[in-house]
């Protein structure tokens, strides 16, 4: 969905200057387009794994001063904007969930397809992994974030599961976590849906890197740095992450005058217009070209009014 993307964002991008944030780099595939697209444009980009920085940061540098990277987290964002001098930003994209890198990179621990030690932490240096969760969680915290990240219906058999294991034997790849949690489930629902450790391995990595709290944070801030008339795309790959933006892009396209007045005051109309309807999906071609486009969800917004704190 990478065109419709730029698409949405360029009738925030054509002043000379523009400044242009990419709060998910990678490998850097769409701040190069962005780049491309906009010659005149500036960009911010962040990614808070190191080795994503690194490779970006070769492809990347032929656009010499014009594209500025930064470890950080994206709900550091405005903080990364202040440090850097820049009040407002014109757009912003978000590519959410795991990069392309991170799937392929088999020592990363993120697919349950091949088996891997079990990291799941987007930048190595610092958190815990997917391994310690296993590990020391209790039963009850293993079930609460299999059943509300992964949305998983035997959460407490899995746990169980893993809480029995870990004693004969601490967890250290993801080939054995695969296996339990395929037999932990029934033969009837097995055979549906895929495999049947996907959701248990999204629970995990969403804990591990603490991606929910992070985006409740990172959508408003990034929202706060908009300038009047700046665009904002965000491509979801699950539920939970759609759902969150979902709701605060309503929220900030809503009125918050008490219903019935005559006339609502400037402060509380709504800052946001929607750009999309709904939540837009990857064509066939796009699927065909790209499985992991699947999933992804599309939402878009304007920022069409300054807050109160801002003036």
């Amino acid at each position: 969905m990478l065109q419709r993307c730029l698409d949405v964002l360029a009738p925030a991008l054509t002043a000379p200057g523009a400044v242009v944030v990419d709060a998910t780099l990678g490998l850097g595939g769409h701040s190069e387009a962005l780049l491309r697209t906009f010659p005149e444009a500036r960009l911010v980009a962040v990614d808070r794994d190191p080795a994503a920085l690194r490779l970006a940061g070769e492809r990347l540098a032929p656009f010499g001063e014009r594209a500025t990277l930064v470890h950080a987290v994206y709900d550091e964002i405005p903080q990364v904007l202040a440090d850097l001098g820049i009040p407002a930003i014109e757009a912003a994209l978000f590519d959410l969930g795991v990069s392309s890198m991170q799937l392929d990179e088999a020592d990363r621990g993120f697919a349950y397809a091949q088996d891997a030690p079990l990291d799941m932490r987007m930048d190595q240096t610092t958190g815990i992994s997917a391994a310690e969760v296993l590990n020391t969680y209790s039963h009850g915290d293993l079930a609460r974030i299999l059943k509300v990240y992964g949305e998983e219906r035997f959460a407490g058999k899995i746990a169980s599961v893993i809480l029995r294991e870990r004693e004969r034997e601490p967890f250290s790849n993801s080939a054995r976590l695969v296996e339990l949690v395929r037999n932990a489930i029934p033969a009837a629902t097995r055979r549906t849906g895929g495999n049947p450790a996907k959701r248990t391995f999204q629970a995990l990595r969403i804990e591990v890197n603490g991606e929910l709290s992070v985006l409740e944070r990172a959508i408003p801030g990034a929202l706060d740095v908009l300038a009047v008339g700046g665009r904002m795309a965000v491509m979801s790959y699950h539920s939970l992450e759609d759902r969150l933006v979902k709701q605060v892009f309503a929220a900030g396209a809503t009125a918050t005058a008490p219903p019935g007045l005559p006339v609502v005051p400037e402060e509380h109309q709504p800052r946001l217009k929607l750009l999309t309807r709904g939540a837009e999906q990857a064509t066939e071609q796009e699927i065909a070209e790209n499985r992991r486009a699947t999933p992804v969800r599309l939402r878009a917004v304007e920022r069409i009014r300054a807050s109160v704190r801002q003036g």
